[in-house]
């Protein structure tokens, strides 16, 4: 009787050993909830520079407006410096009228004007006329203006390059009529223009830039 009872304890001793030992892997269980947000890690490195992106119209246009602004210091600068090569200048809105004091033909006026690459001078308003005759001379108060010699080609209604007047000041009965071919303008001390057959006056030289 007592072997058998230790025979007992010895099966039972195995069953508890067969029990214990590890199963095979059971199937996948349902994921569980997120856990707490850990800390935040370091800053990590800078990143290269993008490339450029497309140019916007308002960039386009202050960049164009910037030119052209510059464009226009620089054409003032030019004419400013021209301007301070002679004796006398006169500034009327974007224009200046300059003289020497100098006197000569109308042909000698065109040209002087031309060598130095402006204009012989050609009020186009009130003000600029009005402007004009103060740098005539004392001891002779007339001055040329560059219309266009030739009655033929546009009865001295256009400058020497025909380009069509845009403003005149001509006095009682000018341009004279009885001017048939040739004759050459010239505004005088009251601001008025006439026109003389006798191109080869010597009066004031007044050009324009």
């Amino acid at each position: 009787m007592r072997f058998g009872f230790l025979f007992c304890i010895f099966c039972l001793m195995i069953s508890m050993s067969s029990s214990q030992q590890q199963g095979p892997p059971g199937e996948k269980g349902v994921p569980g909830r997120p856990g707490p947000r850990g800390p935040l890690g370091a800053l990590g490195f800078q990143g290269l520079v993008g490339l450029p992106g497309p140019a916007t119209t308002c960039g386009r246009d202050l960049l164009g407006s910037v030119g052209r602004d510059v464009e226009s210091l620089i054409k003032i600068i030019a004419k400013l410096d021209d301007a301070m090569s002679f004796d006398f200048v006169r500034k009327v809105n974007q224009k200046y009228f300059v003289s020497n004091k100098e006197k000569g033909s109308f042909l000698k006026a065109v040209e002087f004007c031309s060598q130095q690459g402006l204009e012989l001078a050609l009020p186009q308003s009130e003000e600029e006329n009005r402007i004009l005759i103060q740098l005539i001379g004392e001891d002779d108060k007339r001055a040329w203006i560059n219309i266009n010699s030739r009655k033929a080609e546009g009865n001295f209604q256009s400058d020497m390059k025909n380009r069509p007047l845009t403003f005149t000041n001509w006095g009682e009965r000018q341009p004279d009529e009885s001017i048939q071919d040739t004759g050459c303008s010239m505004v005088t001390e009251n601001g008025t223009w006439r026109v003389t057959p006798d191109c080869s006056q010597n009066i004031y030289i007044i050009c324009q830039i």
